[in-house]
């Protein structure tokens, strides 16, 4: 399994689909997870791109095979944008890479589009969730319950009613295998960003996909999207706020149709 060093305590994980002919030379897209999830989060989209592009999948540190051997988790901003820097350096020395990101892992796609753009040619972000959430009573439901626990607590509309018991069970178990402690660093970070402000800053092409609930809707998205120089919102029709997980076929979809709009350069 691939991993990158990044420091002695802690290597990132990555996993790598790509079933182009072999006499071609595929672009990459790198998908980022949300919140206690991890690679297999993307399980449904993979099929949708891996036979035109690389599709590469990484675990944010902390999450799924990104653990730490020992020692505190360190969570901050340039932290995480190392680590998808270096990935990115691993995957696609020579070329841009598109990205597609789910809710909270927005933030991170965000900061590398603003900070470094000349590695980066467009960004998808599916449901974004890019300032702190509400979290009240989360942490102190961790520590005494655990994660899964946790997960079945707050997952509210997050899968919608159209979603079976069974696969409401396959999340649950997903969100479940976080280790609290990682759960906690995260949210600690999450706390201090607001990555509206920075909306203005992106000049890569960008698109948003999210659906209409409770949690997060079209106002919300429209307001994000008016403030990108080059953004683009597309809203699909879906039962739960986590749209990639309830719609990931319509989804991937529109996503694949718009990075088909936007090639890749070399560095």
């Amino acid at each position: 399994m691939p991993h990158l060093e990044q420091t002695a305590d802690l290597g990132i994980f990555y996993q790598v689909d790509n079933h182009s002919d072999p006499w071609t030379n595929p672009k990459t897209i790198i998908f980022i997870h949300g919140f206690t999830e991890n690679v297999a989060a993307w399980y449904a989209w993979v099929p949708h791109f891996s036979r035109k592009y690389q599709v590469v999948r990484y675990d944010q540190r902390g999450f799924g095979q990104s653990l730490p051997t020992k020692g505190p988790l360190e969570f901050t901003t340039p932290h995480l944008i190392t680590d998808l820097q270096n990935v990115i350096d691993r995957v696609s020395p020579h070329q841009k890479v598109h990205l597609v990101t789910g809710k909270s892992g927005a933030m991170t796609g965000i900061e590398i589009a603003r900070t470094l753009p000349q590695k980066i040619q467009s960004l998808c972000m599916i449901s974004p969730a890019i300032k702190a959430p509400n979290i009240d009573g989360w942490i102190a439901h961790m520590q005494e319950f655990g994660m899964a626990s946790w997960a079945r607590w707050t997952m509210g509309d997050r899968l919608g009613s159209k979603m079976p018991t069974k696969g409401h069970e396959w999340w649950i178990n997903l969100m479940g295998q976080t280790p609290t402690k990682t759960a906690i660093a995260y949210l600690n970070w999450v706390a201090s960003i607001n990555q509206e402000p920075h909306l203005k800053e992106l000049t890569i092409p960008t698109l948003i996909v999210g659906n209409d609930t409770a949690r997060r809707g079209f106002a919300e998205f429209n307001r994000y999207v008016q403030q990108i120089p080059n953004g683009q919102l597309e809203m699909i029709q879906a039962d739960g706020y986590h749209t990639g997980a309830v719609a990931p076929d319509a989804c991937a979809t529109v996503v694949k149709a718009f990075i088909a709009k936007h090639p890749l350069d070399s560095l």
